[in-house]
């Protein structure tokens, strides 16, 4: 069960916060920045591509390289496939994960390697691989890995990772703040490089402005009457979030927020785009997990008996109200179920601010959901 005192005790939640989520979220923009200074150390800003790839291969261990692979793929549109590599292995850990080219993988495709430990054989035996192939290699991981001495083996093109002190303190969650930016923004400026995407470096500082900004608004000192995060947090509590998303940016951040919640706090959630949304959760609504189908018993033990789970959906959005929009339809459907519906809707600005705010919050929340419910 969820304590909401702790949401309002900025002492209780750091000494609850074993692995520093809460400090990863707020120095997101951090990350950003240090990230972009290693991209243009590594060499990043003076490269001469021959032209954009045909297809951009990624690969990496667990959620950070699967969201890092959706955002790019999402960002970059149809210029050129992106497509993630999906490890083999009889177990999670890095050492029995392995990576395959696909057949027609060769010197006109590009492969990007993001993972936040670098001491992974497989990725390894994989940059030598595409060396004997072809294939132009990349990679975002710590500095002094066996993987950045195999990258520059191969002749690619290593980028430090932006880390700090205390991610060697406990295991790296996947879905870390901390990790995703620290891995996604040599990549996005190695792209725009390669005119793959638009993140040229004014955008990607206005990147880390608004995470900056996110981080003074969602902070543990902000109380949860102010602060969207902790408000959303306390919302989900006992509840199995649908988050429903609208604008090609809000898919990722939705995906990402589903499996934050799932690998932090241990709460399930369902994921879909609007309108799609309205059709694939109107059974979800409809049924037992609708507050109308179980009210809350009046002689239930509120001590022993938790509360019936019910649905609540999360609407996020990319871009303002208004033109061609399915969110009154959606409104109407939860309501109409008497399920309740929140929503988060960035400020005006560019894609990549947008989707840098809609993440930072939802990560916000998800860690403020973990510390207070225990988990």
């Amino acid at each position: 069960m969820l304590d909401e005192s702790l949401l309002d005790s900025p002492e209780g939640l750091a000494e609850a916060d074993h692995r520093n989520l809460l400090r990863g979220a707020a120095e997101a923009g951090a990350r950003v920045r240090t990230a972009v200074r290693h991209a243009a150390e590594a060499g990043v800003r003076e490269l001469k591509p021959d032209g954009r790839p045909r297809a951009v291969l990624i690969a990496g261990p667990g959620a950070a390289a699967t969201q890092t692979a959706d955002l790019l793929g999402t960002l970059a549109g149809a210029g050129s496939p992106v497509t993630r590599l999906a490890p083999t292995g009889v177990a999670p850990a890095g050492g029995a994960l392995r990576w395959e080219l696909p057949g027609w993988a060769g010197s006109v495709d590009l492969l990007l390697i993001a993972t936040p430990d670098g001491t992974e054989p497989g990725l390894s035996l994989l940059c030598e691989q595409a060396y004997r192939r072809g294939c132009t290699i990349a990679a975002v991981a710590p500095a002094r890995t066996p993987l950045a001495d195999a990258v520059g083996g191969s002749h690619g093109l290593f980028v430090p990772m932006a880390t700090a002190p205390y991610d060697q303190d406990e295991p790296l969650a996947a879905t870390a703040p901390g990790v995703l930016w620290a891995l996604l923004t040599p990549l996005l400026a190695l792209l725009d490089r390669i005119g793959l995407l638009a993140a040229p470096p004014d955008a990607l500082d206005k990147v880390a402005d608004r995470l900056d900004r996110v981080a003074e608004r969602c902070g543990p000192a902000i109380a949860t009457y102010s602060n969207p995060a902790k408000t959303l947090a306390a919302e989900l509590a006992d509840a199995l979030p649908l988050v429903w998303t609208e604008g090609v940016s809000a898919g990722p951040a939705g995906r990402r927020f589903a499996a934050a919640l799932a690998e932090l706090s241990g709460t399930p959630a369902v994921v879909a785009e609007l309108p799609e949304a309205l059709a694939a959760h109107s059974a979800l609504l409809a049924g037992p997990l609708a507050a109308s189908a179980d009210p809350d018993d009046f002689f239930r033990d509120r001590v022993e008996e938790p509360p019936a789970l019910h649905a609540r959906a999360v609407l996020l959005r990319d871009r303002p109200i208004g033109g061609l929009t399915a969110a009154p339809a959606a409104r109407d459907l939860a309501l109409s179920h008497d399920t309740p519906i929140s929503e988060l809707e960035p400020e005006e600005g560019g894609e990549l601010e947008t989707l840098a705010e809609l993440i930072a919050v939802t990560d916000f929340a998800a860690v403020y959901l973990a510390l207070a419910s225990g988990t």
